[in-house]
Formats: structure tokens, C-alpha cells, sequence
């Protein structure tokens, strides 16, 4: 999913934009597009724009940190600051050390589970027997979990991945009836007892906020 890239007509490039300014470009996961679109909408960010790589990376975290230098290269002429709105996601440093060697800010933080709930309360926390969930991989969660894992061929592998959990915590970034139902349907599916944690969009907002000032 891309979401207004230099590529568009429409963008404004490097140089002030309306507000007085500078063109901020956000490269985030598709995991978070909806959010991020949401947060730029209540809060008037016209002048940040969005490019994601495709969600489906979280399933191959050796190749984000190449995806993402690749989007800095193509991107950094047309804006006045870039920025990565992934933590390190599996990448075992590297996107860090990646973004710091490419002079881009990223997401503190090991995982978009971690900056939803929030840094501090995450690790104190120290839930190492949860299997999260988000808005997204609530909505996705056949595509994300239950299809590339093979468990809709082979359901008996069920207990061979997910029998040293033993909670679903679903951090949910809305209040939406729905999700939740879809939330406590995996759980069910995996045989894990069931969590809605409610965190909105938690340190993520902040993070953004901060660039976008």
C-alpha cells in the first residue's frame, strides 16, 4: 500500500509547504496505514506524507532493512526530512543501525506491539507467554498467522507453534465491536484464552508528533 509518493502529481516537493513547514515523509509498514492516516487526518499533519512497504515484510524481517534503504535512496531528494515509522520489527539491529548510518529517524523500540502498549509499561510487563494482536492482524489474521503458518493444511501444528503461549492479548488501537469478535476468534482458533488490552495508538502518535512539529 502507497499512500501519496513523489511519484504523485499532487505531492508539493522539497521546500516549505503551506503551513511554513518542511515536507516530512513518513516510511512506515502497511501494518500501519490506517493509523497513520488517521493520526495525519485528526491532527491537521498536511504536510507529512506516506509511503508503506508491504505488511506481509513482518513475515520476512531480513528483508526490511534493504526494503527500507532502498525507499531512503528514492525518496531523500524530494523531501526536507525522512522518517521510519517501523521499530525494529526482527531485524536484530540492523534496521537501526541502518537508519542511523542513513542520518533517518526511526520508531524506538522492538516492535509495533511494544510502542502501541507503550515502551516502559511493555517491558515491565515482560509477557513472554502472549501472542499479540493489533487492529491489523486482528482484521488479517488468516493472511498474517493462520495461512503462511500452514495451519489451514495442517491444523495439528496448532500446539507445535502456539503451545508455549497461553494468551491472545489483543492491543486494540479502536473500540470496534467487530475486531474484538475477530480478536477472540483466534484465540479460540489457537487455544489460548482470550485479552483486550485498549491502548489507541500509543507511543506511535507521540513518535509522530514529534516529527511533525
Amino acid at each position: 500500500m502507497t499512500t501519496r509518493t513523489p511519484d504523485d502529481h499532487a505531492l508539493t516537493r522539497t521546500g516549505l509547504a503551506p503551513s511554513g513547514r518542511g515536507r516530512v515523509l513518513l516510511i512506515a509498514c502497511g501494518a500501519l496505514a490506517r493509523e497513520i492516516l488517521d493520526l495525519k487526518r485528526l491532527n491537521g499533519w498536511d504536510h507529512l506524507d506516506l509511503t508503506c512497504l508491504p505488511a506481509i515484510l513482518h513475515n520476512h524481517p531480513e528483508r526490511i532493512t534493504d526494503a527500507v534503504r532502498t525507499a531512503v535512496a528514492r525518496h531523500r531528494g524530494a523531501y526536507d526530512r525522512l522518517c521510519v515509522v517501523y521499530a525494529d520489527c526482527g531485524t536484530g539491529g540492523a534496521l537501526q543501525a541502518a537508519c542511523a548510518e542513513l542520518d533517518v529517524e526511526m520508531v524506538p523500540g522492538p516492535h509495533c506491539y511494544a510502542f502501541f502498549d507503550g515502551l516502559a509499561r511493555f517491558e515491565a510487563r515482560d509477557e513472554v507467554t502472549a501472542f499479540y494482536l493489533t487492529d491489523f492482524l486482528a482484521r488479517q489474521f488468516d493472511a498474517f498467522v493462520w495461512v503462511p503458518l500452514g495451519l489451514d493444511r495442517h491444523p495439528e501444528l496448532r500446539d507445535l507453534y502456539f503451545g508455549n503461549y497461553e494468551r491472545l492479548v489483543y492491543l486494540a488501537q479502536t473500540d470496534d465491536p467487530a475486531l474484538t469478535e475477530k480478536a477472540r476468534a483466534s484465540a479460540d482458533r489457537l487455544g489460548l484464552t482470550f485479552e483486550r488490552r485498549f491502548t489507541g495508538y500509543g507511543d506511535l502518535a507521540r513518535a509522530i508528533e514529534a516529527w511533525a512539529v
